[in-house]
């Protein structure tokens, strides 16, 4: 019988039905209103996972040709995210699940990044090493087990999604940035101007990019509006080159510390185009298969959570009824 996931960790309400590593529905429904804002406003988030819970549920069934009385577990995403926010798709996976007593599949977020890699066509199977960069999170993980994975490098500061968010507001891009930057930053040259590639010295595995934010800081400053106007192009270029060139210096070097035989991205960033091809070529160089999952499964969504749950011990009922959601989760293992 089929499994029930949803996703509710930031401004995406997500649902999906999956039968063992067959995606058979995964429904995003991604809310604009925090454009407005230039970022997401946990409150407006919250309310919004409130009116859109049911209806995304409800085409996620009927995508899968299936209804409530044939599911029979539900995964729900328990944490990292947005306290709010995860609670309201943890309520809802609980008012679907107790009244038939189905087990609850309380999911990690950054596991389901992981996990997506372990669906339907062409699954990956581990071991691997896998660069999850998002809004939220930048970590590289060694998954040797399917049930989860060790943190071998994490972000010190802002995440690579947020500070290219903050990168797009500082050019007048809107909002989400990532995709806005990718397509300005096509038509600029990304040597124009000098970027500082932070880390790249030391011998670690974690990441940083609050340097390079205040880098575009202060040569916005030095410009001026006007000229920062019109260098926007090239700006956005140089701030992505940096920051793709960051997270496959640490990726080339975690390669060199271990023996992996495959690479995975995960997260709304491993959508990035240039992201993908320095990936490719550097995995192509040394001889490394690289895993790509579709782009619907790098952002957030419920497949990966769906996947991640079929690795994860289910609570049986009654025991989920005063299970919370967590804003953070350790660092290490998970």
């Amino acid at each position: 019988m089929p499994l029930l996931a949803i996703e509710t960790s930031c401004d995406d309400t997500c649902a999906a039905v999956l039968d063992g590593a067959a995606v058979l529905s995964n429904v995003i429904s991604s809310q604009v209103d925090h454009a407005r804002y230039g970022g997401v406003v946990p409150e407006v988030a919250s309310r919004h996972h409130l009116e859109l819970a049911i209806p995304v549920l409800d085409a996620a069934l009927a995508e899968a040709g299936t209804g409530l009385g044939e599911i029979d577990s539900v995964a729900v995403t328990a944490g990292p995210g947005l306290i709010g926010a995860l609670l309201v798709g943890l309520s809802t996976a609980k008012a679907i699940a107790a009244p038939r007593e189905l087990p609850l599949i309380p999911t990690d977020h950054l596991h389901g990044h992981v996990a997506a890699n372990f669906l339907e066509p062409d699954p990956l199977e581990p071991p691997f090493l896998c660069l999850i960069a998002s809004g939220g999170h930048t970590l590289l993980a060694g998954v040797t087990d399917h049930r989860g994975f060790e943190v071998l490098g994490e972000t010190l500061d802002d995440a690579a999604g947020e500070a290219i968010d903050k990168a797009a507001r500082m050019l007048g891009l809107g909002f989400p940035g990532g995709p806005e930057l990718e397509r300005l930053a096509a038509t600029g040259d990304p040597g124009a101007f000098s970027f500082p590639v932070a880390m790249s010295r030391d011998p670690g595995l974690d990441f940083s990019f609050s340097g390079l934010k205040t880098a575009l800081v202060y040569i916005c400053r030095d410009l001026g509006e006007s000229e920062t106007d019109d260098r926007r192009a090239d700006l956005a270029a140089g701030f992505q080159a940096a920051v793709v060139d960051q997270l496959v210096t640490k990726l080339g070097r975690a390669l060199d510390r271990g023996d992996w035989p495959a690479v995975a991205l995960g997260g709304g960033v491993a959508a990035n185009g240039p992201l993908r091809l320095a990936v490719g070529k550097l995995c192509e160089e040394r001889g490394i298969h690289f895993k790509q999952v579709g782009r619907e499964l790098c952002t957030d969504n419920a497949a990966m959570i769906g996947s991640a749950a079929r690795f994860t011990d289910p609570l049986p009922y009654p025991q989920y009824l005063d299970f919370d959601a967590f804003a953070t989760g350790p660092r290490g293992s998970r």
